[in-house]
């Protein structure tokens, strides 16, 4: 909560702190990576930062943050910052780090801002910045803890003892720990970061969704090669691509993410397009190991049954589940999929139970159309989870 004396200095200054936020955002990363290169060269995402995502979803979020203290002051936006601390966690972030992020951030807010950064109003954004960064420490801590893991040391050494090219595109990865102990269990829908030192020596890190249900001796991860005509090739996923071979080792973190399966006997959407399936694969594979006899609505988009990655076996999880069923959408059907309804998804024909909880996992937009259905359907903002697979430039909207 904020104090008395900086609640009204933040509603009077949010509209320009929210108007320049972006410029505030890129001078700072500019500023800490003239300072500290090696966080851009083996923590941050380089394409992320490249194409301005990364900048967006900081300033999204800082902004969203300030707003809810105004707004909600007695609430604590718990969605916001779990998301962020998962990810923090994921990258072995540590607290001392946010030292050096309010050092560089605040000379930023001062140098684009200008004279309107009075001693009051620095004070009051101060109070902004660490009521968020404990928030998060605090968060980030227990997730180490509950990892078995100090504060950043969430990395391991596992081995690829198998690679399966599961569509032209997307290649999937069977991991075993390298001391030769079983996988450690982790909740279906959490995802793991893999480090990869490229060619320049960079040691570039990013997260992919643990494809397989948990409980066996391995993890499985799936990996789309990113390739975009509009931005350069995606650095770790062309590595893994192209490099990566059963007997190598990867460097790979502890199991994180919020998008996770709640235990419950209640009805379930399970909704996602393209490379967004792999979540849903772990909570299906799940569902079925545990004998789960929840109603299941599973929905999924891609271009072509061909480009459906994990195909055969996410229709054979949710036949295996005694009320679930597969709604499928192809841009290109083709023969192989006369079960498939051509072009976008579309959930606002399908009958949905009332007391729905809702996962989604696939591109922005797809996401977004889905999202907006389930709303005028009725489904509680609340019982909508979402997965995006970069910055979440959902975070200050």
């Amino acid at each position: 909560m904020l104090s008395e004396q900086s609640a009204p200095v933040v509603r009077a200054t949010l509209p320009a702190v929210g108007a320049a936020i972006e410029d505030i955002t890129e001078l700072f990363y500019r500023k800490l990576f003239d300072a500290h290169p090696e966080l851009l060269r083996d923590l941050f995402n380089r394409g992320n930062q490249a194409n301005g995502e990364q900048q967006k979803a900081l300033a999204g979020s800082i902004a969203a943050f300030a707003g809810l203290l105004l707004d909600k002051p007695d609430a604590r936006p718990d969605a916001l910052l779990a998301r962020i601390a998962h990810k923090h966690a994921s990258l072995g972030i540590t607290s001392d780090q946010y030292k050096i992020v309010h050092k560089h951030l605040f000379a930023a807010i001062a140098d684009v801002l200008g004279d309107a950064v009075t001693g009051e109003v620095a004070a009051a954004w101060d109070e902004v910045y660490w009521l968020m960064a404990n928030a998060l420490i605090a968060i980030e801590a227990r997730l180490y803890q509950e990892a078995g893991a100090a504060e950043g040391e969430v990395w391991q050494r596992m081995e690829i003892t198998e690679r399966r090219q599961e569509t032209p595109e997307v290649v999937s990865f069977l991991l075993r720990p390298g001391d030769g102990r079983p996988a450690a269990p982790f909740r279906p829908g959490q995802y793991v970061s893999v480090q990869v030192e490229l060619p320049d020596g960079a040691r570039q890190i990013r997260q992919y969704s643990l494809s397989a249900a948990p409980g066996k001796p391995l993890w499985r991860i799936s990996v789309k090669r990113v390739r975009d005509v509009a931005k350069p090739d995606g650095e770790v996923s062309s590595w893994l691509h192209e490099h990566a071979q059963p007997g190598d080792s990867l460097t790979v973190s502890a199991p994180f993410g919020d998008l996770t399966l709640a235990e419950s006997d209640g009805p379930l959407l399970l909704a996602s397009a393209g490379i967004g399936n792999t979540p849903m694969l772990a909570m299906l594979g799940h569902l079925g190991s545990t004998g789960s006899h929840r109603r299941v609505i599973a929905v999924h988009a891609d271009r072509s049954p061909a480009g459906h990655a994990h195909r055969e076996e996410h229709l054979a999880l949710v036949r295996a589940l005694p009320n679930a069923r597969h709604h499928l959408w192809y841009e290109v059907p083709g023969d192989q999929a006369p079960e498939a309804a051509a072009g976008q998804a579309d959930v606002g024909g399908l009958a949905l139970p009332a007391d729905l909880t809702a996962y989604l996992c696939g591109p922005t937009p797809f996401m977004r159309a889905v999202r907006g259905d389930l709303l005028r359907r009725g489904v509680p903002a609340e019982r909508i989870h979402y997965e995006v697979f970069g910055p979440d430039l959902w975070l200050g909207q």
